[in-house]
């Protein structure tokens, strides 16, 4: 059976909107985490997100210098309610869902999303990076969604990733002290090192042992 995806919630907390978020986000750390996660996942696990504004173009700049077709490797899924807001790097990916808006009301708008999204396929994992209230709601959707999955809240990239700790129910201090995030993420999502790339998932073996690179021998 091939891998499940990987969910990232993320995003930039927003001074005037979030202040409370804002004081202890990092965002070079958020940034850094957000690539490492591209790097980790691209080519070996399907990365799933809901279209942000902030975090769009971050994976694209990133994906694009990578040997694969991201465009196979991601999914983003987007609300209606905000299709005036929709980045422009949208159309530099092939697999996007877009979930019917719920008129005048964007809380209602990005539930149905979310819900739609959590649903849409196996997950073996999600990981939060920085961001504001709208993490927390992700968070506690994905986990009644996908009980199964693995979680990955990486604290020290702050905002409301902070706010996850008292719904985990495991203590990790690398969540919160192993800025090594490409080293952190490998481990937390269980992605070896040796695992191959693929430019598409068509091309990946179900079987993990086949996926890995063998060791060099004199």
């Amino acid at each position: 059976m091939p891998p499940g995806a990987i969910f990232l919630s993320a995003s930039v907390p927003d001074e005037k909107r979030a202040p409370q978020f804002s004081a202890t986000a990092d965002v070079v750390a958020i940034t850094s985490a957000v690539n490492a996660l591209t790097q980790v996942a691209l080519g070996r696990r399907r990365l799933v997100w809901g279209g942000h504004p902030a975090i769009t173009p971050m994976i694209r700049l990133i994906a694009e210098s990578m040997r694969v077709d991201y465009s196979q490797w991601v999914h983003l899924h987007q609300s209606k309610y905000f299709e005036a807001q929709f980045p422009e790097d949208n159309a530099y990916f092939s697999s996007i869902t877009y979930s019917e808006a719920v008129a005048g009301d964007q809380a209602q708008s990005l539930l149905v999303m979310r819900k739609e999204m959590f649903s849409s396929r196996q997950f073996d994992a999600a990981v939060f990076i920085g961001g504001m209230g709208g993490i927390v709601d992700e968070f506690d959707l994905f986990c009644a969604a996908q009980p199964d999955a693995t979680l990955v809240p990486i604290y020290s990239t702050g905002g409301a990733t902070l706010e996850l700790k008292s719904r985990m129910n495991r203590e990790d201090a690398a969540l919160s002290d192993n800025l090594d995030y490409i080293a952190l993420l490998h481990a937390q999502l269980g992605v070896p090192n040796r695992e191959r790339r693929y430019t598409t998932p068509a091309y990946q073996p179900a079987d993990e042992t086949r996926r890995l690179r063998r060791h060099r021998t004199k």
